[in-house]
């Protein structure tokens, strides 16, 4: 396909596809699908060989939100029988850590559920990164705490984070659809905090919501513009007791394709399979490992992902190794660039950012503002594409959690 070179062309050189390029790739068809995957996969391997990284979740407050975001289990008035704890100290964070760490987990994605944190939560979190680092060499630590005030991203970075986290999560046009209790101007104003205080910035966004093709193309234009370093792609779990839960919009074959027009707009930054992939992609997540250079092991926020030896046998079945940690993730242009450079600059990506998000992973889900109980109205269905409808409702593949993190049972790694 001509399309299709020409995207590999664009890829191999850094540059941004037209939004029609990018379009066309979610509207190719099934007996096009190997032909995407395998195009994708040059760009994946250019810039990051065969490397797998390991990303491993702890949920350092689960539950007791004040935001109402539609597709998080955590929102104030959530009917989803989740657990619900306050704020882990240090120490138990740290053991939690220590299972990933184990597992082969190369950076510790700390996530507290609420709008944004106090003063006193940042001196928290701080201590535990401490804790973490003290006793763990090389290891990363992403910060994914919800909306920054001034000044914490800086507090953040003295205490030795290297990341923060926090999605865009859908386009800017449906963002009020989603959630009413915070804007899409706030989160792009917490990334760009972290991108000031010198953190890596880390922000994704949520397929399977109702979204169109259009609101999808959007976000991750949007999400070029800010130039983060990572972009976790999240599918909706959806969790019974929230909003969404009757979205069941992806199959394997849209959730490959989104995959691959992340890869294509977003050629050399690492795309992080994140939430939802055990539910969506099931037999395929293989497949997905051609687009996407990063993934979580084990469980999730408050779902069960899938055992973390499956993980690692599921990479090392499909040709891939997993990446360690004294290998750097990012290709050398843009760590030399510091957290600037490669997935395109504000100038070029003119894809309607403002002046002025998992880690990412989660039910479907951005770490941060993380819900409560306002509009129980689910976005119109209508705007998804006839052609993505077709998945039926896989309940049994949603379990929540009951283990790891906020539990005395040991931990899915």
């Amino acid at each position: 396909m001509d399309l299709l070179n020409t995207l590999v062309d664009k890829g191999l050189r850094r540059e941004l596809p037209t939004r029609e390029e990018a379009l066309a790739v979610l509207a190719t068809s099934d007996d096009e699908l190997l032909d995407v995957v395998t195009a994708a996969g040059k760009v994946r391997r250019q810039w990051f060989g065969r490397r797998v990284k390991l990303n491993y979740l702890v949920n350092l407050k689960s539950g007791l939100c004040p935001e109402d975001c539609s597709y998080c289990s955590q929102r104030l008035g959530s009917k989803a029988g989740i657990l619900k704890y306050t704020w882990l100290k240090p120490d138990q964070a740290s053991e939690a850590a220590a299972a990933g760490l184990a597992g082969g987990a190369k950076r510790v994605c700390l996530v507290a559920s609420g709008r944004g944190p106090t003063d006193r939560d940042v001196d928290r979190v701080s201590d535990t990164i401490k804790a973490i680092k003290d006793q763990n060499e090389g290891v990363e630590v992403c910060a994914c705490l919800g909306l920054l005030s001034d000044g914490q991203a800086e507090r953040l970075r003295e205490a030795g984070a290297d990341a923060y986290n926090h999605n865009l999560n859908t386009s800017e046009s449906t963002y009020g659809d989603i959630t009413t209790t915070h804007t899409y101007a706030d989160r792009v104003d917490t990334v760009q905090k972290a991108h000031a205080a010198g953190l890596s910035a880390c922000s994704g966004l949520i397929a399977g919501m109702g979204e169109s093709d259009e609101d999808l193309v959007d976000v991750v234009y949007s999400l070029r513009a800010l130039d983060p370093d990572s972009v976790p792609v999240n599918f909706l779990i959806p969790v019974e007791g929230t909003p969404l839960a009757k979205e069941w919009n992806l199959t394997p074959q849209r959730c490959l394709r989104i995959l691959a027009m992340v890869r294509f707009v977003c050629p050399d930054v690492e795309v992080r399979i994140a939430g939802g992939r055990e539910v969506h992609l099931r037999t395929m997540q293989p497949l997905a490992l051609h687009l996407a250079n990063s993934i979580f092991l084990g469980d999730y926020l408050t779902t069960e992902g899938q055992a973390g030896k499956a993980d690692l046998d599921m990479i090392a079945d499909a040709g891939f190794e997993v990446e360690g940690t004294g290998q750097v993730t990012l290709p050398e242009h843009r760590v030399t660039a510091g957290t600037g450079g490669g997935c395109g600059s504000h100038a070029e990506a003119g894809c309607g950012s403002h002046a002025d998000a998992g880690c990412g992973s989660h039910e479907g889900g951005g770490c941060g503002p993380c819900g409560s109980a306002a509009d129980e109205q689910a976005p119109a269905a209508a705007r998804v594409p006839e052609t993505a409808r077709a998945s039926e409702a896989r309940t049994d593949l949603v379990a929540v959690r009951r283990r790891g993190a906020g539990t005395d049972l040991a931990p899915n790694a």
